[in-house]
């Protein structure tokens, strides 16, 4: 089978697209025959080992593990012995290690049912973007229904998705983005949409209950000044550095929260069947819809990560592969 691998740090030329040898399922695992997967900035950063401090968990001097990709929709094609959930046939969409492949083997529990109704791409876009909005929303933001909450970089993955999601959980919805992305953002189902080329909303005065941030590209310090006396701060992206940041700016944001009676704090999409179940019926009900903007094959994977870097993509960028 073909697959993305990569053997050491480095650009999107570190990038191989190669024949590599096909899974087979361990007692708990399925075999997927992959039909599209999407790229999230944590693909960029394993690839390039940055910051550092990520080497510790892929490997120090090259990568212990040469596969690449974590979301995932396809069609499962072989069970082990003692999967119980699923059978060959069906059309599942998750996370797993290697997505950047035509097959890939994961764990029975780490795939849901993708509903007949949601395409595979669509299905591709929702895992670690979704989950990242959902969670960041709801257990770190703690969201409520009339609260205000405010998404720093709602043109992006992430974003897009935390938009629809705030809109469900019933808040009134401000997002920020550049000029050319205000209509699709309003499309969402954003209330009020900031062109941050005209209006910075950590000075307009204008106090939210929870800001959800995939940006950063303000100071803790400012975005206190748009938080209420009790508000919430959620950090999803930031500028990342070679060495620290943005574990920097995680680590002041946790200190911050000791002193002050605002919340600071972060968040990483962390896999829950529940959740991703509940998003599947989302989709499926057309309560939220990805924002899929560029598609490229498994073979121009490296292309397609060297847009993602470029930090100007609207919603997701996909890979086709069956």
């Amino acid at each position: 089978m073909k697959a993305i691998v990569y053997r050491r740090y480095g650009s999107p030329d570190v990038l191989q697209y190669e024949e590599t040898e096909k899974p087979a399922p361990g007692e708990h695992e399925v075999v997927v025959q992959v039909h599209a997967a999407s790229l999230n900035p944590l693909d960029w950063h394993f690839m390039r080992g940055s910051p550092y401090g990520i080497r510790l968990k892929t490997g120090l001097g090259k990568p212990k593990d040469r596969r690449l990709g974590t979301d995932v929709a396809g069609r499962i094609e072989t069970v082990g012995r003692n999967v119980t959930q699923f059978k060959p046939g069906d059309e599942i969409f998750g996370m797993c290690q290697g997505a950047f492949a035509e097959f890939v083997c994961t764990r029975e529990s780490s795939v849901v049912i993708k509903p007949a109704n949601v395409t595979f791409e669509q299905a591709a876009a929702a895992p670690v973007a979704a989950l990242t909005a959902l969670q960041g929303l709801r257990d770190r933001g703690k969201a409520q229904p009339g609260q205000k909450v405010l998404i720093n970089g709602a043109s992006g993955g992430v974003g897009t998705f935390a938009v629809q999601i705030a809109r469900l959980l019933g808040a009134e919805v401000s997002a920020v983005c550049s000029t050319r992305n205000v209509e699709m953002v309003g499309s969402l189902g954003a209330g009020t949409v900031i062109d941050y080329t005209r209006e910075d909303f950590t000075t307009s005065g204008q106090r939210y209950d929870a800001i959800l941030d995939c940006i950063g590209n303000h100071s803790l310090s400012a975005c206190r000044r748009a938080l209420s006396r009790r508000g919430i701060y959620v950090m999803v992206g930031a500028p990342s550095g070679r060495w620290v940041a943005p574990m920097d700016r995680v680590l002041k944001g946790l200190v911050y929260s000791k002193f002050v009676s605002q919340e600071l704090s972060f968040v990483t999409a962390k896999w829950s069947r529940g959740d991703t179940t509940l998003i599947g019926e989302w989709l499926e009900a057309g309560k939220v819809t990805p924002v899929i903007d560029r598609r490229y094959r498994l073979s121009e994977v490296p292309e397609g990560i060297g847009y993602l870097e470029e930090g100007h993509a609207r919603g997701k960028v996909i890979v086709t592969v069956t």
